[in-house]
């Protein structure tokens, strides 16, 4: 028989122990060991048996020995300290505390959240980078509320069939088995956030706290009394169901995101964001959210647009088109039309918002989250600079007359949460200096002061570590598939701890070609055989459910790692989650990252691994473009001309081929007479110290704090104060300016002042006259670009000087003067150009609005046109 209901009974601690339910309440344990070590104290067995898991041990320990710890004096005085501790940790002033200007809190919002293996809330990149966030603005003090759904069945558990093919479990969750608690009105009723759906439907959602360190995370769900099945099962699993079921579960997420910031807010005195930052297109509709609440508090759509703009940051996360959410039209029009419509909200200036713009791949039946969020965003950025550039050109379309490099599309690389994922014995080694937050530039030289035999030493006892554990994991995956311990004698000897090992783990989409490290089988069983060199690959990833495609990549690895002959060389893992990826970026040697460049868009795992003293071996996409420096690493040649994929993986399989034999195998295992690998440890001191700096989460939330979030709360304040005034007044001149932009016109160029003979150093005197059209020279920037052209007399990464207004005629035409220096030899050019200007915009792009002369003006080879 199955039960009809499923529940966690938690113990009741003896009064002496109460302070350990306040530990476990709080997820800073999942990055502070010492906390850790307390739990472990509690039962030894237990603690091992429940997999690290506080929550699940406080279910499991008898209540014996918690008589026994509640008169145990020194266990109380531990217990005290570690309660003390916290407190100064949730109290005390930090970095945040000491900036003027900053916003009083932050809505952050992402459809998942990687904290701890014992709050399974995620899939992989997203949710793991969305994890260390909150963990680096807790250790930062940064006042972030973060917003999420709570997946009852979460995403899913991997498991192998016989013939390797990829099994997916969903097991059920129980928020009382979770680090979780009830938000709850004052008179002790749970909170209920509603959303209204077509069909005179309500679907109801309660609000779960999960308490991130310094930082509350608000975590919607839907399996309430009050919804109907379906409306039940909104929030059953990450990234299931069809369209409908995606769509609601974003419509929860955005819409009843933003009320759970409301109702949290007013029952705890929490500050009201001023700032709200999106991640991806997936929690877009809390923007629509925010223009509800204003127009109805007697703003017009236009005035609460600009409000809601001005403090939002939307962050896209992916390089490719097929990761971007598209639902068909008329379902968002069944959504927010009809007799489902907001009242102060029309549907088609809803549907103008994700529509996507003019262009070649425009699909006018579509809603495009992604082109929604940017557009209810003043602030938009990628996770890497290379990502930058590729975003900038997949949504030019947003911004038409401007060049790619103007599209206000900037980049914030990615970070990882150090305490999280840097090894104990490392961290310890460095003396805390991979914990350093703030003082990105100062103590890690302190880096090169490090012994070379602890260095090795450590790193050692980490890669012992790793193979212990692959040889249960092996061991338990082989009896899974129906293997007997009989014939499993041989995982005992499966990897070696003193093998070079390289360490793969990704989701398994295909472009991040899982399987390209099998372009030529031969080959790798020569390395991983070599007699000299030999060479050891640790592998894990989950392919999505309804990736068939995927799950043949994963099927290819595990049958040739099957094969009898190279099955303890290399191994594939399953059930890739956070424990599993900790384990791997601190054992593994060298961190291999072979995607299809350009699609990566950070790619956070190898920064994981090198905090640990790992090397990267990857193609240069992602972070890795931006920071490989030649001696952090090995960068895989990309041929990036190639057009036939099957060529292309041939050519950069070979590559990363002769890069393993030629170089990190030898490296590896050239030893000093000593026995230490010199040379090797050279490049991972230089990885350390320079790279600890940049990949650091508390970087990360550094640049977001100053570049986005304190810029989009002056903006918001700027808006927001005098009961909307400058939103009002704003919206009008955006509206004015674009209905009367059709009349400006650049009519006429001349240049003087260089001469038959342009020579560098020479000043170009620049004359324009610009018709305004029914707008005034306060409206408008008049500009001249200049620079090297290519050839077709395209300007290329130009300069820009702004040209000042000398005098208006009565016909509405202003001339303009200026100075270009000519600080450049070779082909020149220079054009003039019209954009609006208002002191509340933040990019000169912002309305998608430019004025050029119908005739190129310039200069090019030094001869004037």
């Amino acid at each position: 028989m199955r039960a009809i209901r499923r529940f966690t009974v938690r113990t009741v601690l003896p009064p002496q122990l109460a302070p350990l339910g306040e530990l476990v309440q709080n997820l800073r344990w999942s990055w502070h060991p010492e906390t850790m070590d307390l739990f472990a104290e509690v039962d030894p067995e237990v603690w091992e048996r429940v997999d690290h898991d506080p929550v699940a041990l406080l279910g499991a320990v008898e209540a014996e020995r918690l008589r026994e710890l509640a008169q145990d004096r020194r266990f109380l005085r531990r217990l005290a300290d570690a309660a003390d501790d916290l407190r100064e940790y949730m109290t005390a002033p930090r970095w945040y505390q000491s900036l003027d200007g900053a916003p009083a809190a932050i809505g952050y919002f992402s459809p998942e959240y990687g904290i701890a293996a014992a709050l399974p809330q995620y899939s992989g990149g997203l949710g793991i980078l969305a994890g260390d966030h909150l963990k680096a603005a807790s250790d930062l003090g940064v006042p972030i509320l973060g917003v999420g759904l709570l997946y009852r069945h979460g995403y899913f558990t991997q498991s192998l069939s016989p013939e390797g093919w990829q099994l997916e479990h969903y097991p059920s969750l129980d928020p009382g088995g979770l680090p979780l608690t009830l938000l709850k009105e004052e008179d002790g009723s749970p909170a209920r956030i509603r959303i209204n759906l077509p069909g005179a439907r309500t679907l109801h959602a309660q609000v779960w706290v999960a308490q991130v360190g310094r930082v509350p995370l608000l975590l919607l769900d839907s399996d309430v009394a009050e919804n109907d099945a379906a409306a039940r099962d909104v929030t059953d699993r990450l990234y299931g169901g069809g369209g409908d079921h995606r769509l609601v579960q974003e419509l929860l997420l955005g819409i009843g995101g933003v009320r759970a910031i409301r109702a949290y807010c007013r029952i705890t005195g929490h500050p009201e964001p001023e700032v709200f930052h999106t991640n991806e297109g997936h929690a877009g509709f809390l923007g629509l959210e925010r223009i509800r609440e204003l127009t109805e508090a007697r703003l017009s759509f236009e005035e609460a647009l600009e409000a809601v703009r001005a403090g939002t940051v939307f962050t896209t996360h992916t390089p490719v088109p097929a990761g971007i959410d598209r639902f068909p039209i008329d379902m968002i029009a069944r959504q927010f039309g009809g007799s489902n419509a907001w009242p102060t909200v029309a549907v088609d200036r809803i549907l103008e918002l994700g529509a996507e713009p003019d262009g070649p791949d425009k699909d006018p039946s579509v809603f495009n989250m992604a082109v929604m969020g940017m557009r209810l965003a003043q602030r938009v950025n990628g996770v890497s600079e290379l990502h930058g550039r590729v975003s900038r050109e997949m949504f030019q379309g947003l911004w038409p007359g401007f060049d790619v490099d103007e599209v206000p599309i900037g980049s914030i690389t990615n970070g990882v949460h150090a305490p999280t994922w840097v090894g104990r014995e490392m961290m310890e080694l460095a003396g805390g200096e991979l914990s350093s937050m703030i003082d990105m530039a100062q103590g890690w030289d302190s880096v090169q002061k490090l012994s070379e035999a602890d260095i090795w030493r450590i790193r050692g006892q980490l890669r012992t570590r790793l193979v212990e554990e692959a040889r249960e994991r092996m061991k338990r995956s082989w009896r899974q598939r129906g293997a007997s311990d009989a014939e499993l004698t041989w995982v005992d000897e499966a990897l070696d701890p003193d093998v070079l090992t390289i360490g793969f783990a990704r989701r398994v989409p295909s472009y991040k070609r899982l399987t390209l490290m099998l372009s030529d089988p031969d080959r790798l069983r020569r390395l991983l055989l070599d007699p000299d060199k030999p060479v050891q690959i640790v592998i894990a990833g989950k392919a999505h459910p309804a990736d068939e495609g995927g799950k043949k990549f994963i099927q290819q690895i595990v049958r040739f790692a099957d094969s009898e002959d190279v099955r303890h060389r290399i191994v594939f893992l399953p059930d890739y989650d956070m424990a599993l990826g900790r384990l791997m970026v601190t054992g593994s040697d060298v961190w291999m990252n072979n995607p299809l460049r350009p699609l990566e868009a950070c790619g956070t795992s190898g920064m994981k691994a090198a905090l640990n003293g790992g090397l990267n071996l990857s193609i240069r996409d992602g972070w890795w473009d931006e920071w490989y420096d030649g001696n952090n690493g090995w960068a895989i040649p990309t041929a990036d001309g190639v057009d036939d994929p099957g060529r292309r993986d041939e050519l950069e399989a070979n590559a990363l081929y002769d890069l393993i034999e030629r170089e990190v195998a030898d490296r590896f295992y050239d030893r000093a007479p000593d026995g230490l690998p010199r040379r090797w440890l050279e490049m991972v001191r230089h990885t350390l110290s320079s790279l600890g700096p940049k990949v650091l989460a508390g970087r990360m939330l550094h640049d977001y704090v100053v570049q986005l979030y304190t810029p989009a709360a002056g903006s918001a304040r700027a808006l927001v104060g005098d009961g909307y005034e400058n939103a009002k007044l704003f919206a009008a001149w955006k509206l004015r300016v674009a209905r009367a932009w059709p009349g400006v016109r650049v009519e006429h160029v001349e240049a003087t002042g260089i001469g038959d003979t342009p020579e560098l150093g020479a000043r170009l005197e620049l004359r324009a006259t610009i018709a305004l059209g029914d707008l005034s020279p306060e409206d408008l920037q008049v500009q001249a670009a200049y620079g090297r052209v290519g050839a077709q007399d395209e300007l290329i990464a130009p300069s820009h000087v702004t040209l000042k207004a000398d005098s208006v005629d009565d016909d509405g035409r202003a001339h303009y003067t200026g100075v270009v220096p000519l600080d450049r030899t070779g082909a020149f050019g220079y054009t003039v150009r019209a954009v609006p200007s208002h002191p509340l915009m933040a990019s000169p792009a912002e309305l998608g609005l430019i004025a050029v002369p119908e005739e190129p003006v310039g200069m090019t080879n030094g001869t004037l046109r």
